[in-house]
């Protein structure tokens, strides 16, 4: 795959509003606030998503990562959850504000047939920038950090092959500071937060930082993406 150069700057967003702000902003029933306009498409069950692998990745706020990885062919669900750190059922209050060692992170159910783990690791690296330590856009934090998880010692040497390679061709102007860590646990996270950006399109935080970064990705990574979001 042909790596694309990605100036720094297209990665800081100059708006006010943050994932973490809306901590302090919103009330709970303001942030369930879903469109009326947004068609509800039905989910797969727990039964149909065990015949597919599963990924984690975390690149800031996870509204942002799972509106990526849910436009891309081969993935048949994300959800936005909690992991990294070591601290039982992890709320988005205690993460959003640092009081655990977890990241917001995805869990990316998928298709081996059509899409492979590089591929996804490819994703990753491609829709954020992982050179800003524990920092993603307006989202500042180590709950924000950048986070490739590995299930085994064959998805391990296929994200650190990547980060070689990037790194050999000089993608980005600084070293890549992305944890590779092995993963443990995932904890879903509350359901007002699964599929936000789609059922929140009016959201402050979701038109000015989360569909500009998901357009910028479609833009680069065309040949990756279900037809449905062309």
């Amino acid at each position: 795959m042909k790596f694309i150069k990605f100036p720094l700057a297209i990665f800081l967003l100059f708006a006010s509003t943050s994932c973490q702000s809306k901590v302090k902003s919103e009330t709970k029933e303001t942030a369930q606030e879903t469109s009326s306009e947004v068609v509800e498409t039905p989910k797969l069950t727990s039964e149909e998503l065990q015949q597919y692998e599963t990924a984690y990745f975390a690149s800031g706020c996870f509204w942002c990562v799972e509106a990526i990885f849910e436009s891309v062919r081969g993935v048949k669900e994300v959800y936005s959850g909690y992991s990294g750190g070591t601290e039982p059922n992890p709320t988005y209050e205690e993460v959003s504000y640092g009081r655990t060692h977890h990241a917001e992170a995805v869990e990316v159910f998928y298709d081996p047939e059509v899409i492979s783990f590089t591929q996804l690791v490819q994703v990753f690296f491609g829709s954020h920038d992982p050179t800003t330590l524990n920092r993603q856009g307006p989202d500042r934090g180590a709950q924000y950090r950048s986070i490739a998880f590995y299930k085994n010692d064959e998805e391990k040497k296929i994200i650190e092959s990547y980060i070689d390679k990037l790194e050999t061709e000089n993608i980005y102007p600084s070293p890549i500071v992305t944890e590779v860590t092995q993963f443990d646990k995932f904890w879903k996270a509350e359901e007002y937060h699964q599929d936000y950006e789609r059922r929140n399109p009016n959201n402050s935080y979701v038109r000015n930082v989360s569909i500009p970064r998901l357009n910028r990705f479609k833009k680069n990574f065309k040949s990756f993406l279900k037809e449905e979001v062309h």
